[in-house]
């Protein structure tokens, strides 16, 4: 296998879109390893040199060119951080010709347009969603008369990251329930989600991976041992197939992969903030 390839994600916002935009290219490219880095707010001239700066050091330490996308809306910010001798990868390129045509106008390169596009609603929308995962996360809170959907699974299968994903990107109110063993000893519901049952969504997850994912948390642990994670994943799988509740396996999906599915499954249709 080659050297691993840097990969920047460049923005004049957060970097969010050209991240997840880079990540959906990468992922065609399994036989290559890539480490990436996102470099947020280059909203200057001054900053484009600094990224461009950072991105040429890094090609240079590793002896491989990097490989950058950009979602910086100014056309010269782009042609700067393009200095750096990195393949640049411009997300907005593609489209920009064929939209100024159908139009009959030419773009304004202004940076920051896009968060002037989002409006109040919307934002709050998104914040009172974040703060609904993060009040019903792990079942700290189990009313959930107002959640738009519940995640189900045991401990480290991804329901955290997929319930903020959900509440920052689309305003959903998502509540994430972990199965303990007391609820594993039965194929049925524990009785506090009884009652919200058509809001239910399980995560599974390979049994190894698990084991991967809960030795960084507690090395050498009971909770961590491969026995453990087997026998938790194959006493919840069984209770999923009995109460009959859709699910998913996490061990090879992405964020993004996981929240689509669980959109899709409960006909949720907003459009991405």
């Amino acid at each position: 296998m080659a050297d691993t390839r840097p990969v920047f994600y460049v923005s004049d916002g957060t970097g969010i879109t050209a991240e997840t935009i880079g990540h959906s290219l990468l992922t065609q490219f399994a036989d290559t390893r890539f480490s990436t880095d996102r470099i947020p707010f280059v909203d200057s001239p001054e900053r484009a040199r600094e990224a461009a700066a950072r991105i040429r050091a890094k090609g240079e330490e590793v002896g491989v060119r990097p490989v950058v996308v950009s979602s910086c809306v100014d056309p010269e910010l782009t042609r700067l951080i393009g200095e750096s001798g990195a393949l640049v990868l411009d997300t907005f390129a593609p489209f920009i010709e064929p939209m100024e045509r159908e139009l009959g106008q030419q773009r304004k390169s202004q940076v920051g347009q896009a968060h002037g596009m989002v409006d109040f609603d919307t934002y709050h929308a998104r914040i009172n969603a974040m703060n609904y995962a993060l009040t019903h996360d792990d079942g700290i809170a189990v009313n959930y008369d107002d959640a738009d959907v519940i995640l189900v699974a045991v401990s480290r299968a991804g329901k955290t990251p997929t319930c903020v994903y959900l509440a920052l990107h689309y305003g959903v109110r998502a509540a994430n329930y972990p199965l303990t063993e007391e609820d594993l000893e039965h194929d049925r519901l524990p009785p506090r989600l009884q009652p919200y049952r058509n809001k239910l969504f399980a995560l599974s997850i390979d049994p190894v991976r698990l084991h991967q994912i809960r030795e960084e948390r507690r090395p050498k642990s009971r909770y961590a041992q491969l026995e453990t994670c087997k026998r938790e994943v194959a006493a919840a799988e069984s209770l999923f197939r009995a109460e009959r509740i859709p699910v998913l396996s996490t061990t090879h999906k992405s964020i993004e992969e996981i929240a689509s599915t669980v959109l899709t499954t409960f006909g949720i249709r907003r459009g991405m903030f």
